[in-house]
């Protein structure tokens, strides 16, 4: 099939470089950022391919009716919100883009713990309001902690590339084996469990990693730890999180992701309800008071730098497809 014959679906709005190749390269670009997942579903057999984000779930319904489509691309790192196994029963093809932002999460993971380890918000807010407190801001030093990592792909990779400049031990742990390498020494769970100072996530969002980190999994550590989660707030169950911050279980979590986001990312509350009437889970609410909890809004790859890498990773692998064709 010729790139002329090829029409893709833009549902979601990205750098603008993703349309401009696509249409250099002779694909042929439509958009339609507004429409429901009902109307698109009406249309979509027209098209050979959609480039998304997470405006809505890519589910069997929408599958089904979307008869010649080739490929879904995601701009971005994930795939939840794409049935993957359907989609690849009906031979389409998934295009995904952790190359792009993954130098993005892992700058934003090593930020969030040196903050949290030298207390920096903590001690920016007390400044601000007057107060001049150095014994109770001081620090914790990197340098000779152990750094455990669960998932070792790119964002995994990338963070861990980013602890070459601190004399520190990096472990990781993933469900894939032989995947560590001369930044991270790969380890068993027990083993990570034993030894980690700090955790940090990178993993994806799937029916093995949905509330992975409960009460049973903190408890297995044999030290308190920090814990950064750069990957998806699901993965996550919030209130053992807060339990173990109150008992000191856990020394700060640094959280770009909240198990209360929705599926688009784009909200935060994933009940109507809690939206209407204001409400904030109580695990929320101490998250928001705690001063060494730092928050930021699921930002981490969300960098001007990467807005255009995801774009052109994405351009680059619909070419590559269309090339092999």
């Amino acid at each position: 099939m010729s790139n002329k014959d090829v029409k893709i679906l833009h549902i979601d709005s990205n750098h603008p470089l993703l349309w401009e190749q696509l249409e250099k390269a002779e694909f042929q670009n439509e958009a339609d950022f507004d429409s429901s997942k009902t109307v698109i579903e009406t249309k979509i057999h027209n098209y050979q391919g959609i480039v998304i984000r997470s405006r809505f779930k890519i589910d069997k319904e929408f599958i089904d009716k979307a008869t010649n489509l080739k490929f879904i691309a995601r701009v971005g790192a994930g795939l939840e919100s794409i049935d993957c196994d359907y989609a690849a029963s009906k031979n389409i093809h998934l295009i995904a883009a952790p190359e792009g932002n993954r130098n993005a999460v892992g700058e934003h993971a090593l930020g969030m713990l040196l903050s949290l380890m030298n207390k920096l918000n903590r001690a920016d807010k007390l400044v601000r309001e007057g107060h001049w407190v150095r014994e109770g801001n001081r620090g914790h030093e990197l340098e000779g902690k152990t750094v455990g990592l669960i998932g070792y792909g790119n964002m995994g990779k990338s963070f861990a590339k980013k602890l070459r400049g601190f004399d520190v031990e990096v472990l990781c742990y993933d469900i894939l084996s032989n995947v560590g390498d001369e930044n991270a020494r790969q380890v068993s769970l027990p083993e990570l469990q034993a030894k980690a100072d700090v955790l940090s996530l990178h993993i994806p969002w799937t029916t093995l990693t949905d509330k992975m980190i409960n009460s049973n999994f903190i408890n297995s550590f044999a030290k308190p730890f920090w814990f950064i989660n750069t990957s998806r707030g699901k993965n996550v169950v919030t209130d053992d999180l807060v339990e173990a911050l109150k008992s000191e279980k856990i020394l700060g979590a640094g959280l770009d992701v909240l198990e209360y986001e929705k599926l688009s990312f784009e909200n935060l509350f994933v009940s109507s309800r809690a939206e209407a009437r204001d409400e904030k889970p109580k695990a929320f609410e101490y998250l928001l008071q705690a001063e060494n909890v730092l928050l930021t809004p699921h930002i981490a790859g969300w960098t001007f730098e990467s807005h255009q890498k995801l774009a052109q990773t994405i351009v680059d692998k619909i070419i590559k497809l269309y090339e092999q064709d």
